[in-house]
């Protein structure tokens, strides 16, 4: 039996977790599965087959924490999946730029390495919108993110000033398709397609997390869909294991890249039941690859 490590929080009871529907596909599979946080600096990480990134969820808090223990992983005999030069690279949302460049459409997007009072007025008008979001360029589940608007934007100053102060920091447009319609969630293992979910944001919010009220329906992506987010994971190297992309609906009817997720992305196992065994069959053939050479 190979064994496999599970990487995780000390808990997660405030969470929605669905990687136990894992563990029977992969024992079927000749995986044994432990789940393990990645503060516990007692564990020895030479004694799995592989370590799967998955829900790290307070990796934010300490990045570069996080990245020292991935390090420690990545120097051990274990495989790392996704690898450490992937975390390094998705861990701050500037990654979007790269793939901007790469002609990927993504949401209007002002960088910003510290936030200055007298500033706040003038992203409404770069971006010609009187709404906007703000959020840390290394954050997770909505943590310090605002959704502020033109007429009350003196209420966010001082906590803005606060929580960036010496932090970097991106403004974009708010993307009205994320209350009307919702957030798209196309999930890949390896190159292989397995589902896409919607997410919409409960009344007057606009965080589509389940933890903050959001709600989840499997859907059939549209050509044009799946075609940008194909193209997307054509624009990642290495390949990941898994890749979950993230995307609104434009007012031109295309779809913008909000998030490329391939740290520790739920992958929303409960949303379609066949997608357990087809990430089991992936996985497996990936790692057997890895563990014998042949890739």
């Amino acid at each position: 039996m190979k064994r496999c490590a599970f990487l995780s929080m000390d808990n997660l009871d405030d969470f929605e977790v669905y990687d136990e529907l894992l563990y029977e596909p992969l024992k079927n599979r000749g995986w044994e599965v432990d789940e393990v946080s990645w503060r516990n600096e007692e564990t020895d990480w030479d004694q799995y087959d592989a370590v799967i990134i998955r829900t790290p969820w307070d990796y934010q808090d300490a990045p570069k924490a996080f990245i020292e223990v991935l390090k420690d992983i990545d120097a051990s005999s274990a495989i790392l999946e996704n690898s450490l030069d992937t975390v390094k690279w998705n861990i701050d949302k500037r990654y979007l730029q790269d793939l901007h460049r790469d002609g990927i459409e993504i949401v209007p997007t002002l960088w910003k390495d510290e936030f200055h009072k007298e500033q706040l007025p003038s992203f409404f008008d770069e971006l010609e919108t009187d709404e906007i979001v703000v959020k840390p360029t290394i954050s997770a589940g909505a943590d310090n993110t605002y959704w502020i608007k033109q007429k009350n934007q003196s209420e966010y100053l001082e906590e803005l000033a606060e929580v960036f102060e010496d932090r970097p920091f991106l403004v974009q447009p708010f993307m009205q398709n994320i209350v009307e319609e919702g957030e798209f969630s196309v999930f890949f293992f390896g190159d292989t397609y397995s589902h896409t979910i919607l997410k919409t944001p409960k009344t007057d919010d606009f965080r589509v997390q389940e933890e903050h009220g959001g709600r989840l329906n499997k859907v059939e992506p549209e050509k044009s869909l799946l075609t940008i987010a194909r193209k997307t994971l054509n624009n990642i190297t290495p390949l990941p294991l898994y890749t979950r992309a993230d995307y609104v609906r434009t007012a031109k009817n295309s779809f913008a890249l909000m998030e490329l997720e391939l740290i520790e992305p739920s992958l929303y196992f409960n949303m379609d039941p066949e997608s357990p065994e087809r990430f089991a069959d992936v996985f497996d053939e990936w790692m057997n690859k890895r563990l014998t050479g042949t890739t």
